[in-house]
């Protein structure tokens, strides 16, 4: 074979192992990489599918039984939770109690953050930048957990990010009482910050009061209940509140000034 055909050949194949492994055709961002909304600042890190093993047979009898979760298609998950600057471009108001552009977003509903996600998809489809299926939704309970433990890369913390909860997390001991800026403590394997403290985070699910009968591919589990799942803890609470399977409930219509969300890219949920 010629030198310069083989030298062609090595550098289409370069090309191509350089190139994503996908791209969405009608925009959004490329799989594996990370994504950042234009326009609004909002950073996304990507999830690669995966199975773990969700729950913990040490904690609350809410957290039993420990089952294994295969999710199988990636997501985006925000790098933080929403703040108060980017609920406000997006809702026109900010319904926080203590006042800060960079702080998590608070004294928001369950119904408050599903409609600041209806509105970003919206914004976003209108844009042309988000891929045919997906959504900006809150995270299944399935989603929020693979992704505070890290994921395919997790160490297996107690905490999403780490064993010390002063280096991962707003919390009693350290947060003089208050939510602080997002993403300044350290993030977890993935680059995801305050999955651990700071303020609660809503998740899609419906409440149920164990895993028996969970579904197993990370997919939202309905109930027909007015109670939503709570993740992550706050800044107000005790380290037991930030183990990674911990878990709590309010109803839909709930809002105080620990209450707060992150958002997901994702296929649409049913």
């Amino acid at each position: 074979m010629p030198a310069r055909l083989k030298n062609m050949i090595f550098l289409a194949i370069c090309v191509v192992w350089l190139l994503p492994c996908h791209t969405f055709a009608d925009g959004g961002p490329a799989s594996g990489q990370p994504w950042r909304v234009p326009g609004l600042g909002m950073n996304f890190v990507c999830v690669a599918p995966g199975s773990f093993m969700m729950g913990s047979n040490d904690g609350e009898d809410s957290e039993k039984p420990v089952h294994r979760v295969t999710i199988g298609k990636e997501y985006w998950i925000g790098r933080c939770e929403v703040t108060q600057n980017e609920y406000q471009r997006i809702m026109g108001s900010n319904p926080s109690y203590v006042k800060g552009i960079n702080n998590p977003v608070e004294f928001v509903s369950w119904n408050d953050a599903v409609s600041f996600c209806q509105k970003l998809t919206d914004r976003e489809r209108n844009a042309g930048r988000l891929p045919s299926g997906y959504e900006y939704r809150l995270p299944t309970e399935a989603e929020w957990e693979f992704a505070a433990r890290g994921g395919t890369v997790s160490r297996g913390y107690k905490y999403s990010g780490g064993d010390n909860i002063d280096s991962v997390a707003w919390y009693i001991g350290n947060s003089g009482k208050a939510a602080h800026e997002v993403g300044t403590k350290s993030p977890n394997e993935l680059g995801i910050c305050d999955m651990s403290g700071n303020v609660w985070e809503w998740c899609l699910d419906d409440w149920h009061d164990n895993y028996n009968g969970a579904p197993s591919d990370g997919s939202r589990w309905s109930s027909g209940t007015l109670a939503r799942v709570i993740r992550g803890g706050a800044w107000y609470c005790s380290p037991r509140y930030f183990l990674v399977a911990f878990r709590g409930s309010y109803l839909t219509g709930c809002t105080y000034y620990y209450l707060g969300f992150r958002v997901v890219m994702g296929s649409i949920s049913k």
